[in-house]
C-alpha cells in the first residue's frame, strides 16, 4: 500500500470534514481560551447520560479502567472516548513500521493526507465500537439499541474533532486533557466516595470505637495513599535524566545539553498495552453468548459472567476467568474493579493470595487458577507489552539514536572530543537510549500494576498519565510563556 494507492482514495477523503489551522498564530491566552472552551464541551459530554442506558452504569467500578484508558465515562455520550483515535494510530503507525503504508511525514502533503486516513479510519472505529458498546451495556430495554448506538457514535465523533481542534487551537493534544480530566474526576470523586461513604460513616456509627479507630480510618484512606504514593514516586522518576555535552561545530565555545530522560518515551507505553488489553476484553466480550461446540473454547479465551435479568436491571457482562482474565488487571473476588473500596483492604489481600479463578480447557473440564499466579502474569505480560510499544514508538516517532544523531548534525551540533560524524553521534547515544527505553518501559509497567493491585484511585496508568500529562504541558507552557514574552511568537507557525 504506497501513495499512488492513497492518490485513488483522494476523492472520498476530501469528504471527510476537517477543522481548519488559524489563520496566524495564537497568543498564549488564546490557547487557554481555547483549551477552556474545548475542555467545557468534553465535560458536557463527560455529564450527560445517553438516553436508553441505566444511569447505575455511571458510577459502575466495572468500567473503571475502560474509562481511564479511554478518557471515557461508560454510559454517558462519550462511552466511546478516545478509543477510536488511539486504536487509528496504533494500527496506521504499525502499518508504516511494517512499510506497507509509505508515506513521508516530512512531507506537509503527505503528512497531510496521513492524518486524514488516521481520522477516516478513527471514524469508522468509532462506528464500530458504538456498536459494540450498545451491544454490551445495561439498557433500559432491548428497543434503544439502535437509539443507543447513534447517540454513542456522534459523542465519539465529536470527540475526535474536538481533539483535532485542540491540537490546532490549544495548548497539547485534546487525548492528553481529556485523559488527566477523566483521572482528575475519579481522584475527586473516589475521595469523596471515601470521605463518605467510608471513614465519615463508619466513625458516627461507632463501629470503629475503640483503640482500633486511627489504624481502621487509615486502613479506609489506603486508596488514596497509595495514589500519591505512585503519583510522588512518578514525579522523582520523571527528573531522572542522563545529559550528554554538545558543541556547536560552526561557533566555538558555544555549547549546550541535550537530556536523555530516564522516561524517554514516557507512558504510550503504558497507553497503547493497557488499551490493548482493555480493548481486548472488551471485544471478546460477545462470547458470553457462545454456546455449543465451540462454548468450550470461547471459555477458555475469555469467561464471562453475565448478570441482570436485561430489563429495567440491565446486564453487566464481567470478565471472571479464561486467559483475558489472567492478562487483565480485573479480579473476580466478590466485589467489581477495584475490590479495596467495597471490602476493605485485610480481605482484599486475603482474596489475592487464596482465590482462585476458572480456565476452561477447550477439551472439556476446567483449572483452576490461584490469584497469584493471576497477579504474576498480568505483571510480567504489561511489562513485555510495555517494552514491545516503548521501543516499537521510538522507532515510529524518529526518537531513535540514528534519526537524532542525523538531526543534531542537520543543525549543527556534534560531541565534544569526536569528529563531527553522525555515526559517531549514533554510536554514543545507542549507549544510552535502548537500554533507557527498556527501562522505562519496566518501569511505568510496574508502577501500573503496582497501583492497580493495591486499589489506588485513579487507577495505575491513570496515575502515571495524568502525572506525566500535566509535566508535558507545564513545560510547554513555560516554552509557550517564554516565547511569548520573547516576541518570537509571530515567526513561528
Amino acid at each position: 500500500m504506497n501513495l499512488s494507492f492513497l492518490n485513488r482514495l483522494e476523492a472520498l477523503l476530501r469528504l471527510v470534514p476537517h477543522v481548519k489551522k488559524p489563520h496566524e498564530p495564537l497568543t498564549f491566552r488564546q490557547k487557554l481560551k481555547w483549551t477552556a472552551i474545548i475542555m467545557g464541551l468534553y465535560f458536557i459530554l463527560f455529564s450527560t447520560p445517553a438516553f436508553g442506558v441505566n444511569k447505575t452504569t455511571l458510577e459502575n467500578p466495572v468500567f473503571q479502567l475502560l474509562n481511564i484508558v479511554f478518557a471515557s465515562r461508560t454510559g454517558t455520550l462519550i462511552t466511546v472516548g478516545i478509543s477510536p483515535i488511539v486504536l487509528a494510530s496504533i494500527v496506521l503507525q504499525f502499518l508504516q513500521g511494517a512499510e506497507l503504508l509509505k508515506i513521508d511525514m516530512n512531507n506537509p502533503y503527505e503528512k497531510g493526507k496521513f492524518q486524514t486516513i488516521q481520522k477516516s479510519a478513527a471514524i469508522v472505529i468509532a462506528l464500530v465500537e458504538s456498536v459494540i458498546f450498545a451491544h454490551s451495556l445495561p439498557l433500559l430495554s432491548p428497543s434503544f439499541f439502535t437509539i443507543v448506538a447513534a447517540q454513542l457514535a456522534i459523542g465519539a465523533i465529536i470527540v475526535i474533532y474536538l481533539d483535532e481542534t485542540m491540537v490546532k487551537y490549544g495548548i497539547t493534544s485534546g487525548i492528553n486533557l481529556f485523559i488527566a480530566g477523566g483521572v482528575a474526576y475519579a481522584i475527586v470523586a473516589g475521595t469523596i466516595n471515601i470521605l463518605i461513604l467510608g471513614a465519615i460513616g463508619q466513625i458516627q456509627s461507632g463501629a470503629w470505637a475503640g483503640s482500633n479507630l486511627l489504624p481502621n480510618v487509615l486502613l479506609a484512606f489506603g486508596s488514596l495513599f497509595f495514589a500519591i504514593l505512585v503519583m510522588l514516586i512518578c514525579i522523582y522518576v520523571y527528573d531522572i535524566k542522563i545529559e550528554l555535552p554538545l558543541a556547536f561545530s560552526q561557533a566555538r565555545g558555544v555549547g549546550g545539553r541535550l537530556p536523555i530522560p530516564f522516561l524517554y518515551v514516557s507512558v504510550l507505553p503504558v497507553i497503547l498495552a493497557s488499551s490493548l488489553i482493555a480493548s481486548t476484553t472488551l471485544w471478546f466480550s460477545f462470547l458470553s453468548g457462545v454456546t455449543g461446540q465451540y462454548a468450550n473454547l470461547a471459555h477458555f479465551i475469555g469467561y464471562y459472567t453475565v448478570t441482570g435479568n436485561g430489563a429495567a436491571g440491565g446486564t453487566t457482562k464481567a470478565l471472571s476467568g479464561g486467559l483475558l482474565y489472567l492478562i487483565s488487571p480485573t479480579f473476580n473476588i466478590g466485589e467489581p474493579y477495584p475490590p479495596p473500596y467495597g471490602i476493605g483492604y485485610g480481605d482484599y489481600f486475603n482474596n489475592l493470595i487464596a482465590g482462585i479463578s476458572p480456565l476452561y480447557m477447550p477439551w472439556g473440564g476446567v483449572v483452576y487458577v490461584p490469584e497469584w499466579v493471576h497477579i504474576i502474569t498480568y505483571t510480567i505480560v504489561l511489562i513485555i507489552l510495555c517494552i514491545i510499544f516503548g521501543k516499537f514508538w521510538v522507532e515510529m516517532t524518529g526518537q531513535s539514536p540514528k534519526n537524532m544523531a542525523d538531526q543534531l548534525q542537520s543543525i549543527g551540533w556534534q560531541i565534544p572530543g569526536f569528529r563531527r560524524d553522525p555515526r559517531i553521534i549514533e554510536s554514543i547515544l545507542n549507549k544510552y537510549i535502548p537500554t533507557i527505553t527498556v527501562l522505562g518501559s519496566i518501569v511505568v509497567a510496574l508502577l501500573a500494576a503496582l497501583a492497580n493491585l493495591t486499589g489506588a484511585i485513579g487507577t495505575g496508568m491513570g496515575i502515571l498519565l495524568t502525572v506525566g500529562i500535566m509535566y508535558m504541558v507545564y513545560r510547554q507552557l513555560e516554552q509557550e510563556n517564554v516565547i511569548e514574552s520573547s516576541g518570537l511568537e509571530k515567526y513561528i507557525s
